[in-house]
């Protein structure tokens, strides 16, 4: 097969790339939230793919359990590693794979095209906003591929260097990449030795040890200490309470408002509109706890608060990001 004989074969319907062991989710958003269209339905791995249920071109409504979405999906037939990587390249400069099978032949496919960054991340850093296509073999001479994705993350998972170390929890990825985000959709600037943050359930303390990180002053609540470092810190001003029966004008402007709570949406709702109608802070981030089904209509409350994003992140569990930066 030469190159001019390399098949593309335009795919009807769409594609989503699920989160690590987050399928399940997914197939239940698309069932529950878009009522999709599930008749001849293909699982390549953690891509879904569905014949009869197009998604938005512009992306407006994707479901938050898929890392990415593929608009008009094509399948590529072809014969060598060149061809492939040509092909992909005579349709768009930027790529990044989704591998289940076919490992080694998918990296020589990706050495051969232009350069991505797919190296795991160090905190903090900017997110591109140049589009990014996907592509996943299915076989050694099949591949599906969308040069329209989603997102302009590669393959739509922000993944860090760890540190095993020096952080409470590992809760501290959550917000580093939920700050990540904030600044690619909002071009908001992260918090800095001049701001002041206010974070409701601290304990241990890893959202507080990353604002530190950034430099920021701290008013950490919760009914349980902090690590002992953070509670030395002369930055950080630890509350013993309920962070929710806190008013905003008890605790005064706060440039961040954060919560990574267990409580069920309704009171986060409530608690995020409080702080938002007060005027008290223009900058939220705050995880939605999932408690068993999720409650889309209630969901989509959050997302219909003005200058707010929700998000599924790639280090969120059965739970969403609430992002709102507001002007």
């Amino acid at each position: 097969m030469s190159l001019e004989e390399v098949k593309i074969i335009p795919m009807k319907g769409s594609c989503f790339l699920s989160f690590p062991e987050m399928k399940e989710l997914l197939i239940s958003e698309l069932q529950n939230r878009f009522n999709a269209d599930f008749k001849g339905m293909e699982s390549f791995g953690d891509l879904i793919y569905l014949p009869n249920y197009e998604l938005a071109q512009d992306f407006s409504n994707a479901p938050y359990w898929a890392s990415t979405s593929l608009f008009n999906p094509q399948k590529i037939e072809f014969n060598s590693i060149g061809e492939a990587a040509t092909t992909l390249k005579n349709i768009q400069r930027s790529w990044a794979p989704y591998n289940y099978t076919c490992f080694r032949r998918a990296t020589l496919i990706q050495e051969k095209l232009p350069y991505v960054n797919l190296k795991v991340r160090k905190f903090p850093f900017n997110i591109p906003h140049s589009e990014i296509g996907l592509y996943t073999l299915i076989d050694e001479h099949t591949m599906i591929a969308a040069s329209k994705t989603s997102t302009s993350v590669p393959a739509g998972r922000i993944v860090y260097e760890e540190n095993h170390i020096d952080p409470p929890s590992r809760a501290y990825l959550k917000i580093q990449e939920s700050l990540v985000m904030a600044k690619y959709f909002f071009d908001v600037e992260l918090p800095d030795e001049n701001s002041t943050c206010f974070e409701a359930g601290a304990c241990p303390g890893g959202w507080t040890w990353v604002l530190r990180q950034l430099g920021s002053s701290v008013i950490a609540v919760d009914r349980a200490p902090l690590v002992d470092s953070l509670m030395k810190d002369p930055k950080v001003k630890f509350m013993v309470h309920d962070a929710f029966t806190l008013t905003p004008e008890e605790i005064g402007p706060m440039d961040w408002v954060f919560s990574d709570v267990i409580c069920y949406p309704e009171r986060l709702l409530e608690w995020i509109q409080k702080w938002l109608d007060s005027g008290k802070t223009k900058k939220m981030i705050c995880t939605i706890k999932m408690q068993g089904e999720i409650d889309w209509p209630l969901v989509e409350k959050f997302a219909q608060i003005p200058n707010s994003k929700i998000v599924h992140l790639n280090y969120n569990k059965h739970e969403l990001t609430f992002i709102h930066v507001g002007e």
